[in-house]
């Protein structure tokens, strides 16, 4: 029997290098019936000129997409979707990477498992050996796969894979949401009761994000994406409204101590990122608030 068709979707908006990378490890892959779907989403740099170069260099591997209309990952990926050949289709972001056999395993983790929907493991790794506080701060906080499966039925679109069956029955993803669609297509996928899957063994590398800046960005991108899913997917979402109090309360600190409970981290180190953690939730708080008030407005 041969091995089913994958097509490989990689949203990219101005990252040069990061799709640099991305494209870079997906070209020599073991597994050998797969296409890459780099889809560009109106970016403003170089990016395009990166993209053209990996398809000139493998002409039958590499099949960009462009998406103008609508700025969104989502929309982006939904743009690979509808180019894909696959049966398979597999999702990784911008500036992550793997191993040459990623593929591979990530097809024959869905199959032995007769799953519908799979996600791995994401690693996040520092730029440099000498991490700076907010590279550490995400590498102890971020990516609990197994955890958003487990408790949300839902894993990150940044290393996920589908079947093509299930995009054809439930539909593709919200594009008009600019966080939190993989959340929102993940609880569908469940509702509609398809076999979900984690596959911890099989790992990608996300970077780190090394600057306090990119964390905020990230921050607004999630507040604003938690008022979306409130105002158009109401059934799925469990945000509460930004004006209630829990949203202004410092964190748990048992959240920070089980996480760093036996390790080396200090206690002036695990003050900052309690520290760090609490300005970010109120960024998140700040950013959903507007993003409430301008849907409530009628801004789509």
């Amino acid at each position: 029997m041969p091995a089913p068709r994958v097509s490989t979707v990689v949203p990219v908006y101005n990252d040069p290098g990061g799709v640099e990378t991305t494209l870079d490890s997906l070209t020599e892959q073991t597994y050998e019936n797969y296409e890459i779907i780099p889809v560009d989403n109106n970016s403003t740099d170089r990016t395009p000129d990166v993209i053209r170069r990996w398809e000139s260099a493998y002409p039958d591997r590499v099949v960009p997409a462009v998406e103008t209309a609508v700025q969104s990952s989502y929309a982006a990926r939904n743009t690979g979707i509808d180019r894909a050949s696959g049966e398979i289709l597999l999702f990784i972001d911008a500036d992550i990477w793997v191993e040459e056999t990623w593929i591979s395993e990530m097809v024959s983790a869905l199959e032995s498992r007769d799953c519908d929907y799979l996600g791995c493991n994401v690693e996040i790794v520092p730029n440099s050996d000498s991490a700076s506080l907010w590279e550490r701060y995400e590498r102890a906080l971020s990516f609990p796969v197994e955890t958003y499966l487990e408790r949300k039925h839902f894993a990150p679109t940044c290393a996920l894979a589908v079947r093509r069956a299930v995009f054809d029955e439930i539909g593709p993803f919200d594009d008009q949401l600019v966080s939190g669609g993989d959340k929102e297509f993940g609880q569908r996928v469940h509702q509609a009761g398809f076999k979900q899957g984690y596959a911890g063994s099989i790992t990608v590398s996300h970077p780190a994000r090394d600057s306090f800046a990119a964390l905020r960005s990230k921050a607004r991108r999630i507040g604003r994406g938690r008022a979306q899913l409130r105002h158009y997917h109401p059934a799925f979402s469990d945000y509460v409204h930004p004006l209630h109090p829990v949203r202004f309360l410092p964190p748990s600190p048992l959240r920070l101590y089980r996480r760093y409970s036996g390790t080396s981290v200090s206690a002036p180190e695990m003050l900052s990122y309690y520290v760090l953690e609490y300005g970010l939730k109120l960024i998140q708080t700040t950013s959903s608030l507007r993003e409430t008030v301008a849907l409530a407005r009628g801004r789509s």
